[in-house]
């Protein structure tokens, strides 16, 4: 049996493993560890919080080593998870279908669609479970007619203890991630080694004959008939980029700041994280409790309990780099008069909930969906595969979008990994 060789293990890498094990004998690398949920106590952390220990973001791998976070250049947070299971483990678990970028190329993912919904429990039915001023501002997002939608999120959410931990890593197994792939590919024969950080592809004569990746102090040769490619949209393209393959200098990252208010025991720290979500061209708006601003930010030093917070989340311009291993990422004009236009809606929705303009502070900007450094053409749309690649080389990760989301992208990206592996296998087999 051929040998396949997946680099990553989130959306894109589980998916492509779970799919290509059997036709190949797959081998999963992943440069995290083994996944554990954040089981602190976060009214200890609050305390803790006080200390003033707590001042620089990159601090959180301290409390939570699955949460990796680094800064561009101008001091914007990125985040992402750093284990099994990728950055699905510490999102907000939402099933939502976005590929109208991708059908403009002419690409069709319909079947991959529907494959998924079928086989990943999706449930939408959770406003009971909403908190009072949560359903206060989902009726008042109706009357300004903003369209609010109910947030479909992927898993057993019927059962969601509203313990608001979903960023967190759920720690009662309710929310699904791409770990469910990783089991299922596992007990089908594949192989999941954690701690193995890619490093380089080596390739000649238009093939790659397989992945260099350090392992400790130590580097580790894996041959390859097939590789996969699944880092993530800031994991990959420095592995591509030390293989001697070119990149884009493009960027997005869908930036998120979250505009909060004081009200007294409404407890969105208790509560699940984007319930529903105002669509606007160019930005998102949606109920979130930000724990980076809550524990780095000097303006969230009150209760959890009593912050309430609405996110802005950007479509951001694809303008930024990275390179040697420097993150540049800034906000276009265009991306600074949508955030401009999110937070003056954000700051009606309060007023209209009896809060006063004075009264509204704002969260550290951050992001947390990086993507579209090799970006998919219209040239590409049936074969998913760029021509500066190794023809057995196929990367599967937000690094294909052409252009920002603006939203989760976990539904999609999957999507994608399905029609790459039915590719790889050969047809639809």
């Amino acid at each position: 049996m051929d040998n396949a060789i997946v680099i990553g293990s989130g959306a894109g890498g589980a998916m492509c493993a779970r799919e290509l094990q059997g036709r190949f004998k797959v081998t999963i690398l992943e440069a995290g560890r083994a996944f554990r949920p954040l089981t602190a106590n976060l009214s200890l952390l609050e305390q803790f919080r006080k200390t003033g220990l707590l001042f620089d973001e990159r601090e959180i791998g301290w409390i939570f080593p699955a949460m990796k976070v680094r800064k561009t250049g101008a001091g914007m947070i990125l985040v992402s998870g750093n284990g099994s299971g990728g950055t699905t483990t510490i999102s907000t678990g939402n099933a939502i279908r976005l590929d109208h970028g991708l059908q403009a190329l002419g690409i069709d993912l319909d079947e991959e669609f529907a494959e998924l919904f079928a086989e990943i429990p999706v449930f939408a039915g959770h406003q009971k479970k909403w908190r009072p001023f949560t359903r206060n501002v989902f009726n008042i997002c109706r009357e300004m007619k903003l369209d609010p939608q109910v947030m479909p999120k992927m898993g057993e959410h019927a059962h969601c203890r509203n313990c608001g931990r979903c960023v967190l890593g759920c720690p009662h197994g309710i929310k699904w991630d791409s770990r469910r792939l990783l089991d299922q590919a596992q007990q089908n024969g594949a192989r999941l080694l954690t701690g193995h950080r890619a490093k380089r592809i080596v390739h000649e004569n238009g093939r790659a004959r397989g992945v260099l990746a350090r392992h400790g102090p130590n580097t580790k040769w894996f041959p390859a008939d097939l590789i996969v490619l699944a880092a993530g949209g800031l994991g990959t393209p420095p592995i591509l980029r030390n293989s001697g393959i070119a990149c884009e200098a493009k960027l997005f990252v869908d930036p998120v700041l979250c505009v909060a208010t004081e009200m007294k025991d409404s407890f969105q720290n208790r509560e699940m994280p984007m319930p529903f979500a105002v669509q606007k061209k160019g930005y998102i708006i949606s109920p979130y409790f930000d724990h980076l601003s809550f524990f780095f930010n000097r303006e969230w030093r009150r209760k959890a309990g009593d912050i309430y917070s609405l996110m802005i989340k950007l479509a951001d311009d694809n303008q930024g780099s990275f390179i040697g291993g420097r993150v540049e990422k800034i906000l276009t004009a265009n991306d600074r008069k949508n955030l401009e236009e999110a937070a003056i809606t954000c700051a009606e929705i309060f007023h209209r909930a009896g809060v006063d303009k004075n009264q509204l502070f704002f969260g550290t900007v951050n992001a947390g969906h990086p993507g579209g450094m090799l970006p998919l053409t219209a040239a590409q749309a049936r074969t998913f595969h760029d021509p500066r690649l190794p023809e057995n080389l196929f990367v599967a990760d937000a690094s294909l979008f052409p252009a920002s989301l603006g939203n989760p992208p976990i539904l999609t990206i999957m999507a994608m990994a399905k029609r790459i592996a039915k590719l790889c296998r050969g047809g639809n087999g």
